[in-house]
C-alpha cells in the first residue's frame, strides 16, 4: 500500500461553530513525505499536524502557537484517517474548521470529490508495541498492540436520553461511512446558551448538532443511531489519534474519553520510541489493515 494524497483541489464553505461566520475550507494535494499541513490563510501561517502543535483541549482540539491557531479539527481528520490520507494541505480563512453538520460526512463526501492519488513512496503507520494509558478518576483512555484498528467508546451521563451508551468499531473505511461518519456532535441547551453569552457557539444550531434539554432530543428528526452518542465519541477518538499525523494500529479503548485524555495519550505514546514503531504497511505480518482502506 502507498502514500495518499488527493487527485485535485477541492474547497467548501460553512459556518464556524464559535464564531459563528463562514470559514471557507480548501484541500490541496501534497508530495510525498510532506505530512498534513493545516495552513492559516488569513496569517500566512503554517501548522504541521502533531501533539506538539496541540494547544487548547478544553472543548475541541485546537492546534496553532502564540501566532495563531486553528481549533475543532478531529471531525475533519476523523475522516482523513477513514480515508488514509498521508500529506495533504487544509487551508482555512479563519481560526476554526467549518463545523458543517455536526458530523465527518460532508468531509468524506469532500474527499470523494477530490478523488484519492496513491504516491510512489510506501505507506507507513504507527504501530503500538506497548500498552499505553491516560487514567483520571474513572475515565481511561488506552492503546494495545493489536493487528486490527478498533474503537471501543463507553460513557455514561445523567441523562435520560443518553444514560449509558457503548460502541465497538472495527475499522474499514467502509463501515466508518456507513456506522460512525454521520454520528453528530451533541450539546445541551443550558451549556449553549451560557457559551453564547461568553461569545462562544454562536453558530451552534439544531442543523449541525444534536441538542438536549433535560428531558429530550430537541432536534425534530431525532437521532440518526440509536446509540448516536458513543458513536460519536468513536469519531472524535478517530480524529484525535489521527493528530499522530498517521494511521495508528492498534486497538482503543475509553470509558469517558475527552479531547483532553486522547492529546496526552498520543503524547505520551510518541513520547518513548519503545511504545511504538513506524512500520511500512507492506511489512505488516496481517494484510487486514491494508484491506480496511479498500
Amino acid at each position: 500500500m502507498q502514500q495518499r494524497t488527493i487527485k485535485k483541489a477541492v474547497e467548501v464553505v460553512g459556518i464556524g461553530l464559535h464564531k459563528g461566520e463562514p470559514i471557507r475550507l480548501r484541500l490541496e494535494p501534497l508530495s510525498a513525505d510532506a505530512g498534513i499541513v493545516f495552513y492559516r490563510e488569513d496569517l500566512a501561517l503554517s501548522i504541521p499536524l502533531s501533539p506538539n502543535s496541540v494547544i487548547d483541549t478544553r472543548m475541541a482540539t485546537v492546534i496553532g502557537s502564540e501566532k495563531g491557531f486553528i481549533s475543532t479539527i478531529e471531525h475533519f481528520l476523523s475522516a482523513v484517517y477513514a480515508y488514509g490520507i498521508d500529506n495533504m494541505r487544509v487551508i482555512v480563512d479563519g481560526n476554526e474548521m467549518p463545523i458543517m453538520d455536526g458530523s465527518s460526512i460532508s468531509f468524506c463526501l469532500l474527499l470523494d470529490e477530490a478523488g484519492i492519488k496513491e504516491l510512489d513512496v510506501p505507506k507507513k503507520i504507527i504501530r503500538v508495541k506497548k500498552a499505553v494509558e491516560i487514567k483520571e478518576g474513572d475515565k481511561f483512555v488506552r492503546l494495545l498492540p493489536s493487528d486490527k484498528a478498533t474503537f471501543d467508546f463507553r460513557i455514561k451521563f445523567d441523562h435520560p436520553v443518553i444514560g449509558e451508551q457503548s460502541e465497538r468499531f472495527e475499522f474499514s473505511t467502509h463501515n466508518f461511512i456507513e456506522e460512525i461518519a454521520r454520528a453528530r456532535t451533541f450539546g445541551f441547551a443550558k451549556d449553549i446558551q451560557y457559551l453564547q453569552s461568553q461569545n462562544l457557539a454562536l453558530g451552534a444550531t439544531l442543523q449541525n448538532a444534536i441538542g438536549l434539554d433535560d428531558h429530550k432530543v430537541l432536534n425534530p428528526e431525532g437521532l440518526r443511531f440509536d446509540n448516536e452518542f458513543a458513536r460519536h465519541k468513536v469519531l472524535d477518538a478517530m480524529g484525535d489519534m489521527m493528530v499522530c499525523g498517521h494511521n495508528i494500529l492498534a486497538k482503543y479503548e475509553s470509558f469517558a474519553g475527552s479531547h483532553n485524555l486522547n492529546y496526552r495519550l498520543t503524547s505520551k505514546l510518541l513520547s518513548d520510541s519503545r511504545n511504538y514503531e513506524f512500520v511500512a504497511v507492506e511489512e505488516l505480518q496481517s494484510r487486514t489493515f491494508a484491506k480496511s482502506f479498500a
